[in-house]
């Protein structure tokens, strides 16, 4: 059965890091494009990061000097390394594998930025 399990969501303080893990289980991890997504309250599901096939990354124009991603396709890995964290991103990070017209959610992590 295909599963996709965050962890390293946390509380931090306004200019802390985390970095967020996923691990993937039941699929051909290698294969799928990785992404991640985030979705604060009462604001819609948007990217964040994705490490395609093919290595190749993409990013959200606006997170891209802050947040970092990148896979292990041994450990059927992905991570998303966040630093100079803002009340802003403050979320629930969803990770997505994506093959073709297959796509895999994962129940996501809760990520709070706060003083």
């Amino acid at each position: 059965q295909a599963q996709l399990v965050e962890s390293g969501g946390d509380s931090v303080q306004p200019g802390g890091s985390l970095r967020l893990s996923c691990a993937a289980s039941g699929i051909s991890f290698s294969f799928y494009a990785l992404a991640w997504y985030r979705q604060a309250p009462g604001k819609e599901r948007e990217l964040v990061a994705r490490v395609r096939a093919n290595q190749r990354l993409d990013y959200s124009d606006s997170l891209q000097r802050r947040f970092t991603t990148s896979k292990d396709n041994a450990k059927k890995e992905v991570y998303l390394q966040m630093n100079n964290l803002k009340p802003e991103d403050t979320a629930v990070y969803c990770c997505n594998a994506l093959l073709e017209t297959r796509g895999i959610w994962g129940q996501g992590t809760q990520v709070t930025v706060t003083s």
